[in-house]
């Protein structure tokens, strides 16, 4: 059977996660702790003030509900998160990460072993690797209808005023700068990379 590019990738991507994962385990903080939970802490530190809900971590991990509740209450056992009931809607529980929550977060992710061997790499080689990843990121989420979690300040829905002043187009609500480098649950690609995408299919 003739390899396609599709083997090629997974096999690339599947042996690149095995050592991400090993970096991370190597981490002193981390023990004990699952790569699902772990994955759960890293989105949670990485999300901003609209996505922190179990629903989000659901759809950003791809699992259920059932699991990702075990998986949260391992990580408030620990002393990593705190639920905290929605100031607007109390039925909404918010996810925020506790000092030794974002203390573990930081340490393992991304792991010493993968810095180090970006370090090596020259500035064009990175800035390749990075754009190479984020089109086939969009392109499957795109070819599979997959919510695109990408950051704020990439949302067709972002505005910035000429004054500095950022708002969401989608809630009208004003944004801070932290916000607009984090990834939300609400993501919309903007045009120009749906355009680019479209031709590139």
């Amino acid at each position: 059977m003739e390899t396609t590019a599709s083997d090629q990738i997974y096999d690339y991507l599947e042996r690149i996660g095995n050592l991400v994962r090993m970096g991370e385990r190597r981490v002193d903080s981390v023990k004990g702790l699952q790569p699902v939970q772990l994955e759960a802490l890293h989105y949670l530190s990485s999300c901003n003030r609209y996505s922190n809900t179990p629903l989000a971590v659901a759809d950003y991990l791809g699992l259920t509900k059932g699991t990702v509740s075990q998986t949260l209450s391992v990580l408030e056992g620990y002393g990593l998160i705190e639920k905290i009931p929605d100031v607007s809607d109390k039925r909404v529980v918010r996810l925020v990460l506790t000092p030794r929550g974002q203390q573990v977060a930081d340490e393992a992710i991304p792991p010493q072993l993968l810095k180090l061997a970006v370090d090596t790499l020259s500035e064009p080689s990175r800035g390749e690797i990075v754009a190479g990843l984020r089109t086939l990121l969009q392109a499957m989420q795109r070819a599979n209808q997959l919510k695109s979690f990408g950051l704020c300040k990439t949302c067709r829905h972002h505005r910035q005023e000429p004054d500095g002043n950022r708002w969401c187009g989608l809630t009208r609500e004003a944004l801070l700068p932290v916000d607009a480098e984090k990834i939300c649950r609400e993501h919309s690609i903007a045009d120009i990379v749906s355009a680019e995408l479209d031709e590139a299919v």
